[in-house]
């Protein structure tokens, strides 16, 4: 089992070349793990796990309703915002730009074969995070994510998750709202859950700015814990 996990920060780049780019590795990895069990081989699988900044632009995934995005062509052009349907769970979010977008592309039989376990250890490495900025957040119940004040009538979003899964192998993954503009969020209803507020990490903690290099760093350093992996 490998469980070293390839760290690739890729900077500001565009949703769909990004999804591209994972599309190629979540194939290579499905391909090499057909070809072990066709030909009785152990060669190792790798894993990976992309950050990345998009510019603004809205996803909606393959459970979601178009109804969510409040916005035609003209007004998405205007916003200087793009929309893809991707093959994702989950409905409909925003990324842009000052928001952490972590896409890990792993096998998990080289950790474990738990879909759920595998979300909630994504979601406990966030809540681990902004607990070292002093935030209690949770789990939201039947709703994935991580969410501050949950049960109140100020429960708000910090984090949206929403992966796909295959033999194992996963892409998309997790946005953390970090220095985002959350306006954006006003033009969709995130994840399609009306009545509920979204945040971020700047507008809970008061600030100016979050250095985003340090929230990954941390984010990384619960991964590896709660995955007992090694990320080179």
């Amino acid at each position: 089992m490998n469980k070293k996990i390839q760290l690739q920060d890729l900077g500001s780049k565009d949703y769909k070349s990004t999804w591209e780019y994972q599309e190629e590795l979540f194939k290579d990895i499905v391909d090499l793990k057909i070809k072990n069990r066709r030909e009785e081989l152990e060669l190792e699988t790798p894993n990976y796990l992309l950050f990345v900044e998009h510019p603004h632009v809205y996803t909606l995934g393959k459970s979601g309703d178009l109804e969510n995005l409040l916005l035609n062509e003209k007004q998405l052009e205007a916003k200087g915002a793009t929309f893809y349907k991707i093959n994702r769970g989950g409905d409909i979010t925003y990324h842009g730009p000052g928001q952490i977008v972590g896409y890990p592309i792993l096998d998990l039989e080289n950790f474990f074969t738990d879909i759920h376990k595998y979300l909630r250890f994504l979601e406990e490495s966030i809540i681990l995070t902004l607990e070292e900025y002093g935030l209690k957040c949770g789990r939201s119940e039947g709703e994935t994510g991580v969410w501050l004040d949950v049960g109140t009538p100020f429960a708000r979003k910090i984090c949206a998750l929403g992966v796909r899964a295959s033999r194992w192998v996963t892409m998309h993954g997790f946005a953390l709202n970090v220095n985002v503009d959350l306006g954006y969020f006003d033009n969709i209803i995130p994840c399609g859950i009306r009545g509920k507020g979204v945040t971020s990490l700047q507008v809970e903690l008061g600030v100016e700015k979050v250095d985003e290099d340090e929230v990954k760093a941390k984010i990384i350093k619960h991964l590896t814990r709660l995955f007992e992996a090694e990320f080179v």
